[in-house]
């Protein structure tokens, strides 16, 4: 079997899923690259790895090599990619159909700001050439994210051909000590928000939280990783509410140092809106033991978290809801150690590269053998249902 994965550029999130479908294929598997990363990626630390990697072709470098791979590939997955002239109709994909051959698209929402714009005849047009076509041909989809089906099944495309997938970032298994020794035991909860300082995080949450919870005489400190254009006014507001001795900010740092900061962690604060297509941080939060608060807005939640199980969720994004779910778990260690555990569960257990590229292979394997759409029972590669955002 021989898989190539095509998109924009691969970073941190997408290389254990590419490293463990390497290890199971070997020279079957590539990873396609259709364009530099931005700057201000590279600048996050997003880059390091790529180029290092015996499987990763750039396009931009090896065109007629990738599009030879594209086309003899027995699966492709195209991911997000600006090089319209390999999906559109006399692209890649039309000829790929032509010969048999199975396609994966994987997507993010379509109308992360609104439903509403699905009647826009244009964006039809556009969205019937991309997508809408493939409706009776070997075409699914992969949903990055948990109301990418509700976008699609709008426009009445992939019908029952739509599976949930989504960002896998490292995992890290932990021995049963170093599980039960890896948080701060200080006597304060301590909670992390990480992530780009900008609008849609809703950054603000974390500091007017934390100066709820100083009122309240509770011991915390909170983490505050990353960096952008709200960077400075975070820093001021938390001087302003005397949050000096209880906040640190740490600026852009390594997936790597980040993670670290996590498995310390108690809580992780997730924010996000509904602009928010997946948030990785979540499974790496997930994965390093933390008690996760998250916005159900943000498309990965609703697939890694179970409202109470293995986190908790807020809905509609509201600051009165999360600031009660925090209270309550700063005051309830012990519910926050439980969620935490069942956490790092989902994630080793389900939510990981290694599962998906295993799920992936199966699924391939069964349509190459039978023809026929076989999701798997759970997690990555099952149903994506439809589910309204």
């Amino acid at each position: 079997m021989t898989i190539t994965f095509v998109s924009n550029y691969i970073n941190h999130h997408q290389i254990p899923f590419s490293n463990a479908c390497y290890k199971e294929l070997g020279e079957g598997y590539r990873f396609i690259q259709t364009e530099p990363m931005e700057e201000e990626r590279v600048a996050m630390g997003w880059g390091r790895e790529g180029g290092r990697l015996s499987y990763v072709y750039c396009l931009y470098e090896e065109e007629e090599v990738c599009r030879k791979l594209m086309m003899e590939s027995d699966i492709v997955i195209f991911g997000w990619i600006s090089r319209e002239d390999l999906l559109n109709v006399t692209g890649l994909v039309e000829k790929r159909l032509k010969q048999g051959k199975l396609s994966l698209r994987l997507s993010e929402r379509l109308y992360r700001e609104g439903q509403w714009k699905a009647v826009s005849p244009r964006g039809l047009l556009k969205k019937y050439k991309d997508h809408i076509r493939f409706r009776k041909e070997p075409v699914c989809l992969l949903c990055a994210g948990a109301y990418v089906a509700s976008d699609f099944h709008l426009i009445r495309a992939y019908p029952d051909k739509m599976l949930k997938f989504g960002y896998f970032p490292e995992t890290v298994h932990y021995t049963e000590e170093e599980f039960r020794t890896l948080k701060e035991n200080d006597g304060k909860t301590h909670i992390i928000w990480a992530g780009r300082f900008m609008p849609l995080k809703h950054p603000e949450f974390a500091i007017r939280a934390g100066e709820g919870l100083k009122k309240k005489g509770k011991k915390f400190h909170i983490h505050m990783v990353g960096g952008g254009e709200l960077e400075e006014s975070m820093i001021r507001q938390a001087k302003e509410k005397g949050l000096e001795d209880c906040v640190t900010f740490y600026g852009y740092m390594e997936p790597e140092k980040v993670r670290r900061i996590m498995e310390k962690c108690h809580i992780h604060l997730f924010t996000s809106n509904y602009l928010e297509g997946w948030g990785a941080v979540v499974n790496e939060a997930m994965n390093s033991g933390c008690a996760v608060i998250a916005s159900a807005q943000a498309g990965g939640v609703p697939f890694l978290i179970e409202d109470g199980k293995n986190g908790v969720v807020y809905k509609n994004g509201s600051y009165g809801e999360m600031e009660t779910l925090l209270e309550g778990l700063v005051s309830d260690r012990g519910r926050a150690e439980k969620l935490g555990r069942a956490a790092y569960e989902t994630i080793t257990g389900i939510w990981n590269a290694e599962h998906a590229a295993k799920e992936l292979i199966r699924f391939c394997g069964d349509w190459m053998q039978t023809g026929q759409i076989i999701p798997a029972k759970e997690g990555p590669l099952s149903v994506a249902h439809v589910i309204a955002p």
